[in-house]
């Protein structure tokens, strides 16, 4: 089994353990997660359309480090806003998948998480 198969693994592990009733969680849900970490904090609820905007702030701050997204500010309600800086068109969708798969991996190995 690859390495990265094996950190993968370990991640979706922690997911299990610390948000689900031993379920596997989906790529939205592990986004939404992360991004509810970077705003700093969980609101009781959030809308629709905050979800959506944290799966996007986990999104940068998951490929900034491989220069897709730059940090600009945090504005007056602490939510991040990160400038893009090249597109994830030019790869194919198993490339994309891949490539945010081990931008979580190092999310996570980086935050001590695994």
């Amino acid at each position: 089994m690859s390495e990265s198969l094996v950190e993968w693994k370990k991640v979706i592990g922690f997911f299990k353990r610390k948000f689900t009733d031993g379920e596997h969680p989906d790529m939205d849900t592990i986004l939404f997660l992360i991004g509810v970490q970077e705003l700093g904090g969980i609101k009781k609820q959030f809308t629709r359309d905050d979800k959506i905007n944290l799966m996007h702030v986990a999104t940068c701050k998951l490929l900034e480090p491989f220069g897709y997204y730059k940090f600009e500010k945090t504005d007056h309600e602490t939510w991040p806003h990160y400038q893009q800086l090249k597109s994830m068109s030019a790869l194919l969708p198993e490339q994309q998948d891949k490539l945010i798969k081990d931008a979580i991996i190092r999310y996570f190995k980086t935050n001590g998480l695994i």
